[in-house]
């Protein structure tokens, strides 16, 4: 009634059995994560200094650049100059602090503080610059 198996399975079925394939580990699976989203939150970042030049944003993308070359191997980001579109400034600035919130995950996930710390800076930085120009109000 059934035909019998007559190829080799695709999954590795036995423990210890080596595979065909290369695999990763899962911190290197986080590095990759976390050195794309970085990347991303970096292009983002040159696209605002191309649209309002700022010495924090000089900063950040100089920050971001070094935890992405420390992630990859000491191999450093490509640098955008400006893509050339006009984007306005809140919409990326929500892109940034989208990006920035997957790389705090990731980084937390692996326990990296020094990129935890500095996605978050960059969170609070472009959570402010959405905020806009508060003012106090005395209460009364």
């Amino acid at each position: 009634m059934y035909e019998p198996i007559r190829t080799k399975s695709v999954h590795s079925t036995v423990a210890g059995t080596p595979s065909d394939f290369p695999h990763r580990s899962r911190e290197e699976e986080l590095d990759i994560q976390l050195s794309g989203h970085l990347a991303a939150l970096l292009a983002v970042t040159d696209e605002l200094r191309a649209l309002a030049p700022s010495t924090d944003l000089d900063a950040a993308g100089e920050r971001l650049a070094g935890q992405v070359a420390r992630l990859r191997g000491g191999r450093p980001p490509v640098r955008a100059t400006g893509s050339g579109r006009t984007a306005d400034a809140p919409s990326l600035h929500r892109r940034a602090h989208a990006l920035a919130g997957r790389a705090l995950v990731v980084a937390a996930s692996r326990a990296d503080t020094a990129a935890a710390i500095l996605a978050a800076e960059r969170m609070d930085a472009h959570g402010a610059a959405l905020a806009g120009p508060r003012s106090l109000s005395a209460a009364g």
